[in-house]
């Protein structure tokens, strides 16, 4: 999506890092078939959904007026009305 700031906040970047450590760690546990090591990682998984959402609330995250609907072609306006 050209032009797009989607994800570019310190809240995304900070979930879905630290989602992809535990999702790593998980992967790795279930390779070594030690379950309680891949459901800590699944919890980190988990953890990193809630600090994202954490720092969104706390200001850190994309505001709600940048969201704006994204157009498709059922959405188009009849010929003559608009601009």
């Amino acid at each position: 999506m050209a032009g797009s700031s989607h994800g570019h906040t310190p809240a995304a970047w900070t979930g879905v890092t630290i989602a992809f450590i535990g999702f790593c760690v998980s992967g790795a546990f279930m390779v070594l078939d030690q379950p309680v090591g891949f459901w800590a990682g699944m919890v980190v998984v988990l953890l990193g959904g809630v600090v994202g959402g954490i720092m969104r609330m706390m200001g850190l995250g994309q505001p709600k007026e940048a969201h704006q609907p994204h157009r498709t072609t059922g959405d188009r306006e009849p010929a003559g009305a608009g601009s």
